[in-house]
């Protein structure tokens, strides 16, 4: 297993048991650890100060007993696009004596003047479209919560208000326009002109302890990290209390290019992370950009994001989707917390990119190097009409089954698509798939068109994995294979679903009915007098014959075809062209041969 060596270092810890911060005593952190053991207790009008990418991680085992009406300040950047959304999840809640955490709205945002100074964001009315940079104001409009829901109906809309739960995940666009504030040194609160990213200062109580979120079968909910510290979400996606869900995150992405408010200009997907396991750095899949008609339902036009992103550990304020498996509950502990620098390569908060002009770790103690192993993987790309991208992964652990894997086989939920491939695992389609590799094995891809569709198949990247190992794509139609590791496999698919024409090998050789036997099977096109002509000598017996057009399309078919030593298939009236005649066995094997039609002037 090869192991990637990413270096990182841990800088000076501030540790203690309890915390008080009073009103006339500030405490300002700047690039460092915060520990507190148990709770921290903010007094009327006190203030605490995470700067330069500092955090704040707590001990306690079970519920958050934090409590006081001062507050703990923590920035974050998001999309400076006012047409872009991000995917939120707030570390902090409102300011109360009761211990406890508390609900969160976008109230609690604000805009930092210097690096302990900040002013509070102005909140616009349902009916404004567009945020500003400076001064900042919100699109309430924008602001939308899905908690155990179905995913494509039942956002709800959130706007200024505040109800969102400690865990409860929120979108949001960003603004526009620039502010050249530069509150602790690290760049502007938003360059503008494409700079990529507004900065928001989260002020209230920061939340601790175990953090609950409901889920269900098959149901959709954002949530995200919900601490002012990283989140280790392989730790929270593998830990065993958390079954309830499938194990996997999902990621907004959106094309920054469209610059438009309408539903039918939206350029947008989701991207998928599996964690694998525990210390490895996952496996993400960009999202497959859709575009969307006026009504809502999607177009079939938009191209693959190319964003790769490390999601290992989720930064402050990261949103993502997680889907039930069954219905119950998951929850965020401390245990999943952890302190790790966004940027510094396994944290990335989905936004555009910008240079990092973050302090460095100039009072760092010592270093420490991270081994990541990184899971054996390809990625299998295929073109749909040259218009889009959709990425699959096939990664290979011996632990995984054929079956479904909580943590690694991810389902894909882009799948309204309405042309699309994907790996396909109890009938439902997957855009990760994990398997003990075989080099015997054939993984099914199912594909989809709602029209005639071109698909073009290869091999991008292999990760980890042998290099030698030849990758191929059958295609059962015709019995071919093709090797898309070093090229790639262009076909044209007819309106339908086919779930079984094509898979991943490893091997070209054909199984099951030796070569000898095939080749006294002999499949011949009588033009003269338009009959298709199979000669059995060996007397093979077949379960049912049927012929395809070049684009996959059934043209003729019988079952029971028994054991004999000639069939003939009448082919008159038939268009003239390439089709491909296939027979296949009682124990389900296939022999196919091209055939070329030609019905002119009978």
């Amino acid at each position: 297993m090869k192991k990637i060596t990413f270096l990182f270092y841990i800088i000076s810890i501030q540790s203690f048991a309890q915390m008080y911060v009073g009103s006339n005593t500030p405490v300002y952190v700047k690039n460092q650890i915060l520990f507190v053991q148990q709770n921290i207790n903010l007094a009327a009008n006190s203030n605490l100060y995470l700067r330069n990418l500092s955090q704040l991680v707590q001990g306690t085992a079970g519920t958050s007993t934090n409590s006081g009406t001062g507050t703990i300040s923590v920035y974050q950047e998001g999309s400076s696009d006012n047409f872009d959304y991000n995917y939120w999840c707030s570390p902090v809640g409102v300011g109360s004596v009761t211990a406890g955490n508390s609900n969160f709205g976008i109230t609690l945002l604000n805009r930092p003047l210097t690096s302990t100074n900040s002013t509070p964001a102005a909140i616009l009315p349902l009916a404004n479209y567009d945020g500003t940079a400076n001064p900042l104001a919100i699109a309430s409009r924008w602001i939308y919560k899905l908690t155990n829901a179905n995913y494509y109906s039942q956002w709800v809309q959130v706007g200024g208000t505040t109800t969102l739960a400690p865990g409860e995940g929120f979108t949001m666009k960003g603004t526009s326009g620039s502010d050249a504030t530069d509150p602790e040194g690290t760049g502007a609160n938003n360059p503008g002109s494409g700079g990529g990213a507004q900065r928001y200062d989260f002020r209230g109580k920061p939340n601790d302890g175990t953090i609950t979120v409901t889920v269900g079968t098959n149901a959709s909910t954002l949530t995200g990290n919900p601490y002012p510290s990283a989140l280790h979400l392989n730790a929270f996606l593998l830990d065993p209390l958390n079954s309830a869900c499938t194990r996997i995150a999902y990621f907004w992405e959106q094309d920054k290019t469209i610059n438009s408010h309408l539903i039918a200009a939206y350029r947008g997907g989701y991207a998928t992370y599996s964690p694998g396991t525990l210390g490895s750095s996952g496996i993400y899949v960009p999202a497959t950009f859709n575009s969307y008609k006026g009504d809502g339902s999607l177009n079939n036009v938009g191209t693959s994001s190319g964003l790769m992103r490390q999601r290992k550990y989720a930064p402050i304020g990261q949103g993502f989707i997680i889907k039930g498996a069954s219905n119950g509950s998951v929850a965020f502990r401390n245990s999943h917390r952890i302190f790790y620098k966004e940027g510094a390569g396994l944290s990335q908060f989905e936004k555009p990119a910008r240079p990092q002009t973050t302090a460095k770790n100039t009072d760092a103690e010592n270093e420490e190097e991270e081994e990541i192993t990184e899971i054996p993987h390809i990625r299998i790309n295929t073109i749909i009409n040259n218009q889009f991208t959709r990425q699959l992964a096939l990664a290979f652990l011996p632990e995984a089954t054929d079956g479904i894997d909580p943590g690694l086989d991810a389902v894909n939920i882009d799948s309204s698509l309405p042309n699309d491939v994907s790996f396909l695992l109890d009938d439902r389609n997957f855009i990760i798939q994990g398997v003990n590799f075989d080099s015997e094995k054939r993984i099914p891809l199912a594909a989809k068109a709602a029209e005639s569709t071109t698909l073009k198949f290869y091999i991008p990247e292999v990760i980890n994995f042998d290099p030698s190992q030849n990758v191929y794509l059958y295609d059962e139609l015709d019995g071919s294979y093709h090797d898309i590791k070093n090229s790639n496999y262009e076909v044209t698919i007819a309106p339908g679903v086919y779930k079984d024409r094509f898979k991943i090998t490893f091997t070209n050789k054909t199984l099951g009915i030796n070569e000898e036997t095939k080749n006294t099977f002999i499949i011949r096109q009588d033009n003269s007098n338009h009959v298709l002509k199979a000669s059995n000598p060996n007397l093979i017996q077949f379960k049912s014959f049927a012929l395809y057009d070049i684009l996959g399309r059934k043209i003729l078919s019988k079952d029971n075809v028994g054991t004999e030593e000639s069939y003939d298939f009448s082919t008159s009236g038939l268009s003239s062209g390439l089709y491909i005649a296939s027979f296949i066995t009682i124990d389900d094997e296939k022999i196919t041969q091209k055939v070329i039609i030609s019905n002119t002037g009978k």
